[in-house]
């Protein structure tokens, strides 16, 4: 690691839970942390001591969380033969089959309760929320993707969202209100070569980040990255789009800055079970891109990618991270799977520069290609690490350029939900 980060603890993974971690939310004094067969609930009221307050067994990954109020909401991307939480799996080419989200009470932290379930087709490989002006409704757009004409609920094309509408004095009555097309000429068309030279066609999204109180999002759409209009959440309306037909695989997520200026979209080369972080993949694929946003356009600055070479056991991809709520610059937090965690200057967007670094080199316990930093947040003076295998990480950087970001206190944090921070942007 940098000599300007240390390791605070380290909370292995619940042994309820038999699958991996995956990504996380925050509320107060408590962690969110999904897994494949469920989620945790995590007290870091002393991050130093950091603890687990309860696991729910649900199967059915990705289990992508987030938290609003009392609700916590999960996504399915897994076709299970029903939606509860005793599911099996079972085919997506079976009309009957279930996918979609899944709304939880999580007042009582030590017993949270499964109220809801949203068929949504396709699944949810992961969601948004972009919560109402008036706080009565949440809206959750669904990202998925991977169309089959062999799934009933599935078929090609497949070039929309799902919006679903919370009533949150009433969540039970969540129901999808609109399926918006994005691509309505059918997205890029992608190159079918094998790793590591095919492109993804675009077939919806993978990941959207929202910036409510700017009506903006940014939407990672497999072969596209687009610039959304939400100032209606009902109907969001793409108003710029862009390709990387040199190096860009998979459009994965998308991070706006603080000012919403600027996005940082990631490239998931090899899905995240390949280690594309040596000489061989070079600094420009499976990387994050810098784009400015120039009279509503995304113009590209650069790319930045670890410099640390990987071994090729070691799966490794730009992957999730938040910023690092730091006045008059932009510097984020983020995961590479078996590269570790990064953190990043792209302040001058097109020269971004590494600040800081924490990896543990290959994870043993699991099969080769298949450890590491799922995503990497920033909450309230502290990075949060979910590792696939070895559990929950907290880290504390401490350097000037970040030492500020100290004192903003947070009551929540969506990573695909931006708010801006205090200092600028209103």
């Amino acid at each position: 690691m940098s000599p300007n980060i240390q390791h605070v603890t380290n909370v292995p993974k619940p042994e309820a839970l038999a699958d991996i971690h995956t990504d996380m939310a925050f509320q107060g004094d408590y962690a969110y942390v999904g897994n494949y067969s469920g989620f945790s609930i995590y007290d870091i009221k002393h991050p130093k001591r950091t603890s687990l307050v309860s696991s729910v067994v649900c199967p059915g990954g990705q289990m992508d969380v987030s938290v609003h109020g009392d609700l916590l909401f999960g996504s399915v991307d897994s076709s299970r033969n029903n939606d509860s939480c005793s599911s099996t799996s079972q085919s997506a080419t079976l009309k009957e089959s279930w996918e979609g989200m899944r709304i939880f009470d999580v007042s009582d932290k030590a017993n949270p309760k499964y109220i809801k379930s949203i068929e949504t087709n396709c699944g949810s490989h992961t969601h948004t929320l972009v919560p109402d002006k008036w706080g009565r409704n949440v809206y959750i757009y669904v990202s998925s993707y991977a169309p089959s004409d062999t799934f009933p609920d599935c078929k090609t094309p497949h070039d929309l969202i799902s919006i679903i509408k919370v009533p949150l004095d009433n969540p039970a009555a969540a129901s999808v209100i609109a399926t918006p097309n994005l691509f309505p000429d059918g997205g890029y068309g992608g190159v079918p070569l094998p790793y590591p030279n095919g492109k993804s066609a675009t077939t919806g999204c993978h990941d959207i980040t929202a910036y409510p109180e700017k009506g903006i999002a940014a939407g990672a759409c497999m072969g596209d990255g687009i610039l959304l209009d939400i100032r209606n959440p009902e109907q969001p309306r793409v108003t710029a789009t862009v390709r990387d037909e040199t190096n860009f695989a998979f459009w994965h997520s998308a991070t706006f800055n603080n000012d919403g200026t600027k996005v940082i979209f990631t490239d998931e080369l090899g899905g995240g079970s390949r280690a594309t972080c040596n000489e061989a993949i070079g600094p420009n694929r499976g990387a994050n891109a810098y784009y400015d946003i120039v009279n509503g356009q995304l113009q590209f600055r650069s790319y930045f990618k670890i410099a640390r070479h990987q071994a090729d056991t070691e799966n490794c991809v730009a992957h999730n991270g938040s910023l690092i709520p730091v006045k008059g610059r932009d510097i984020m937090v983020q995961a590479w799977y078996q590269g570790g965690i990064s953190v990043v200057d792209f302040t001058d967007s097109a020269h971004p520069k590494e600040i800081a670094f924490f990896e543990r080199g290959p994870d043993n316990t699991a099969p080769a290609l298949s450890g590491g930093f799922w995503s990497a947040y920033y909450y309230n003076g502290y990075i949060y690490g979910s590792d696939f295998n070895l559990g929950l990480d907290v880290l504390k950087i401490n350097d000037s350029r970040t030492n500020q970001a100290n004192w903003v206190k947070m009551r929540s944090l969506n990573a695909q939900t931006q708010a801006s921070y205090p200092g600028h942007g209103h």
